[in-house]
């Protein structure tokens, strides 16, 4: 699973931004949900559900991008320490993950990507 995993990940919050960005996350304000309605700053559209409607105003594309980012960074810190042609070789002679040590992909690279695993290009293990 090596760095196709980060190559993955990069490109489903590639997406996830862009897609954000063009339903106005740049500065919109925020979604919310009044009873059957979401307010989508620009608009109302009624007719949903009212845990429907909290749960769309909850994706309010400004609240993505700044997920988006969070999880950028939390993948910026989980990056592949390798063990060949390292001077100082991981223990066990392993790669391993350079912030926490652990086997490279670690526990939090994997979490990032369960949630795309039904994604037709998500990195089986070999």
């Amino acid at each position: 699973m090596s760095q196709d995993l980060v190559t993955f990940l990069n490109a489903r919050l590639d997406e996830e931004a862009d897609l954000a960005r063009r339903c106005d996350g740049d500065g919109c304000g925020e979604w919310t949900a009044h009873g059957h309605t979401v307010d989508f700053c620009q608009g109302e559209l009624p007719g949903f559900h009212p845990t429907i409607a909290r749960h769309v105003a909850l994706h309010d594309p400004a609240r993505v991008l700044r997920e988006v980012e969070a999880k950028r960074r939390v993948l910026a810190r989980h990056v592949l320490s390798p063990a060949t042609g390292d001077p100082e070789l991981p223990w066990e002679n392993r790669d391993d993950c350079q912030y926490d040590g652990e086997t490279w992909p670690c526990d939090d690279l994997l979490d990032l990507a369960a949630p795309y695993a039904g994604h037709p290009d998500y990195p089986r293990p070999a």
